[in-house]
């Protein structure tokens, strides 16, 4: 993965489980506390660590979704049928229980409060994880540039953080959201179903003459396709920054 830290520098953490909050039918949020967290920027990602009594370990990467709020962290996981972690991160484990975790991970993927260049976020699924940690964090800071998310999903309840980017887009000057539904679209909704294309692009997205900064995280397909229509609209391709999960990606 581009720009991930050497692992050699990194240090194991001991997380309790504070919270666990449902997001969706298949994702839940669950609110750890780490001792020694030594903090973290927006787009990074922790290492899971899972142990079974007969000694296999599983390591799986979660994007961390919350701004830096000195030992607090979040991660937001969606369950996957035929996973091995991601059905006791949701489902099995309680308020109480111990985490392993590594981290934080990644330093290219990566938004630092520190111009007023427009950003413009796409996010596939719950690949609005990072994305939802550049909102947070763009809040909390005193450099407040220009936020476009473009969400896709299968269907509205299929939003991850759903009341929450609700009072966002009203609540939070300078930030604006739109959807892409798939599937099945919300009672009066102005279009069919259709994927993030080069019209909604035109429509909604920063005009490439402002030289925004581009994050663009989901499943690979949807990376590489919104990545490449972005290039073929003009913006500057070293200010297109990608993560994508799946069988060729990293975090999930």
């Amino acid at each position: 993965m581009a720009g991930t830290a050497l692992l050699g520098r990194l240090v194991w953490y001991v997380a309790t489980v504070a919270e666990r909050r449902q997001e969706t039918e298949t994702a839940w949020t669950l609110a750890l506390t780490v001792p020694n967290w030594p903090g973290h920027e927006a787009g990074q990602h922790v290492d899971v660590r899972l142990r079974a009594q007969d000694g296999y370990t599983a390591v799986r990467s979660y994007s961390i979704a919350n701004a830096a709020q000195g030992e607090h962290l979040e991660i937001t996981i969606e369950q996957l049928p035929d996973g091995e972690v991601s059905p006791y991160l949701a489902q099995t484990i309680a308020i109480g229980d111990a985490l392993e975790l590594r981290g934080p991970v990644g330093g290219w993927f990566v938004w630092r409060p520190a111009s007023n260049d427009p950003v413009q976020l796409f996010a596939g699924g719950s690949g609005v994880v990072p994305l939802m940690a550049m909102v947070r964090t763009r809040a909390l800071s005193s450099v407040r540039p220009p936020f476009h998310l473009t969400y896709s999903v299968r269907a509205p309840e299929s939003i991850i953080y759903a009341p929450e980017l609700r009072q966002r887009a009203t609540r939070d000057e300078g930030l604006s959201i739109t959807y892409a539904y798939t599937r099945t679209t919300p009672p009066g909704w102005p279009t069919s179903p259709h994927r993030v294309d080069a019209a909604l692009i035109s429509e909604t997205a920063f005009p490439s003459s402002k030289n925004p900064i581009s994050f663009v995280c989901g499943p690979t397909p949807f990376v590489e396709a919104v990545a490449n229509l972005l290039a073929h609209a003009g913006y500057d391709s070293s200010r297109i920054k990608t993560e994508r999960f799946g069988p060729t990606g990293g975090t999930q």
